[in-house]
């Protein structure tokens, strides 16, 4: 099980945080969609050697293995990961669950440690704008087609919950989700009035916003007990740091 708190100078790359404006959204890529063209280009950007550089310094960065010895490789097509919708929280009309925020990449070392690539469209074209620790965009995204074949796999994040939703059915991947819709999930609509009650209020234009809370938003805490690994932002988004930069702004929490 694994949960990620951003920290206060990602605010601007946390999803959580476009639920109380778009000034503070994870990248998206334009158009929202994971096109082959937009797969291969998001792959490409994985596969560059400033990228692969980097995943060794990654990979090397406890130890490990050495920089030298870390041998990322690039594994699989890029798939969308989708991140529970603003307008969907807002009952927007015909709005999906959830919207696509990123195309993720899966890095593996030579010495079996793993990693999400996570690529947008930016400015200045495709880029790889975070690294992630562990494979959680990977393994729900099987669990879900597995659970519910076809169906959307999407992040709560601001419980870091899994879901995969389809037929007006929305069921849980994960202990978070399953502790906020039960085993056996909901109905699409029981779904959104949790959402709605819980999230409607720190939309944008929202008074939460208005008080400038839009960060303090991303921030749920971790559960007790948790350990941390870091993952490594670099590129694209307000205050976030170029590619090979290295400083750790991100935690994925494994409980």
């Amino acid at each position: 099980m694994t949960a990620r708190v951003a920290a206060a100078a990602l605010a601007a790359a946390a999803l959580v945080a476009a639920l109380a404006g778009p000034a503070s959204a994870a990248p998206v890529p334009q158009p929202q969609s994971a096109t082959a063209e937009n797969r291969a280009a998001a792959h490409q950007a994985a596969a560059a050697p400033d990228t692969l550089a980097t995943l060794s310094r990654f990979f090397a960065r406890e130890g490990k293995v050495s920089v030298a010895g870390a041998r990322p490789r690039i594994e699989g097509d890029a798939i969308p990961v989708s991140y529970l919708a603003p307008e969907f929280v807002a009952g927007k009309a015909g709005a999906a669950v959830a919207r696509v925020e990123f195309l993720a990449s899966e890095a593996v070392s030579s010495d079996g440690q793993k990693a999400a690539l996570w690529t947008a469209r930016t400015g200045s074209g495709w880029e790889v704008v975070n690294i992630a620790t562990g494979d959680d965009e990977f393994r729900y995204a099987r669990l879900g087609e597995e659970k519910l074949p076809g169906g959307t796999v999407f992040r709560e994040p601001q419980i870091d919950a899994w879901y995969v939703a389809g037929g007006q059915r929305v069921l849980p991947l994960d202990e978070d989700a399953v502790r906020a819709v039960g085993p056996g999930g909901v109905s699409l609509g029981a779904y959104r009035a949790r959402v709605a009650a819980a999230y409607g209020d720190k939309l944008p234009g929202s008074a939460y916003e208005e008080r400038g809370l839009a960060g303090g938003f991303a921030s749920a805490a971790p559960a007790a007990g948790s350990g941390s690994a870091d993952t490594v932002v670099l590129a694209g988004g307000a205050g976030v740091l170029a590619l090979g930069a290295g400083v750790l702004l991100w935690r994925r929490r494994t409980a």
